[in-house]
């Protein structure tokens, strides 16, 4: 599971109370020349589209929201938000995508829960969304599909940019409540989203071995590749080794099936780190 956080530091969220297609946003259908401003604009800023929703019923009153979030650098988050009524109304987005966001707001929490896509997502996502929105009912969104199926329950909070997975509804809470607290710990981890996957992996050995610390704690400062040999550095802020060195042997896994609905089996490559060494 470690390594698997999809690459990427900004989001734009939809809120759609209606049901979802397996497409997601791309299969929705909204006013075709708002639609297409967005998909541009997304493309051009590197966003991923997700649709949100809040857990439970779905007649809610009032406007739908939608946002934008930006992890700008480490520590430095932005966001944008707005409502919507009228499928034109979403063309906001695209000069949100443009202008800079504001800092300060608190982290949003999604949960995957896109059913029509894969229904691991809906039958392990769905209660997971629930006991985290009874916790924290201003963070907490539903999401259409971020990567991942066969780890549902999934959870992604941006726009710190931190994937976890294989979450149940009592790990969920304390996951959450630790990552709040400024503790991630590397077991339900999956990665950070402004890593590639060796580096990802990297972070999560460091803190499988000094244990939970806050999410800009660590950072990647080279990395090295000879073949399927890799040697990741990161600096530690203190009271964490002021340097670490990690070694990783990738490997392809053997094929099996990658979600609910996969027709066949596939593979994947996976990063086990081989030593660890802090000064």
């Amino acid at each position: 599971m470690v390594g698997t956080a999809s690459p990427g530091v900004v989001w734009v969220l939809i809120e759609y109370r209606g049901g979802w297609p397996p497409e997601g946003f791309d299969g929705l259908d909204l006013e075709a020349g708002t639609k297409a401003l967005i998909s541009s604009a997304a493309r051009t800023a590197g966003a991923r589209v997700l649709l949100v929703r809040r857990p439970g019923p779905r007649r809610r009153p009032g406007p739908s929201r939608w946002a934008v979030l930006r992890h700008e650098s480490p520590g430095a988050y932005q966001q944008l938000w707005g409502t919507w009524d009228r499928d034109e109304d979403l063309a906001e987005i695209v000069s949100a995508l443009a202008a800079p966001g504001e800092p300060g707001f608190p982290p949003v929490i999604l949960v995957c829960a896109h059913g029509r896509h894969d229904p691991c997502c809906a039958v392990r996502g769905r209660p997971v969304g629930r006991a985290l929105s009874e916790r924290w009912p201003e963070l907490v969104w539903e999401c259409s599909h971020v990567g991942g199926d066969r780890f549902a329950a999934t959870a992604v909070v941006a726009p710190d940019g931190v994937y976890y997975g294989g979450l149940d509804v009592e790990s969920s809470v304390a996951t959450i409540q630790d990552h709040l607290a400024g503790r991630i710990s590397a077991k339900y981890l999956r990665g950070y989203t402004d890593l590639f996957p060796p580096q990802q992996v990297a972070v999560a050995a460091v803190l499988e071995r000094f244990g939970p610390a806050g999410r800009n704690d660590f950072h990647v400062t080279e990395t090295l590749r000879d073949g399927d040999r890799w040697r990741i550095r990161l600096t530690g802020s203190p009271p964490h080794p002021a340097r670490i060195d990690v070694e990783l042997l990738a490997h392809r896994a053997p094929p099996c099936q990658l979600t609910c609905l996969a027709p066949a089996a596939g593979s994947v490559m996976v990063y086990q780190a081989t030593s660890i060494i802090g000064t």
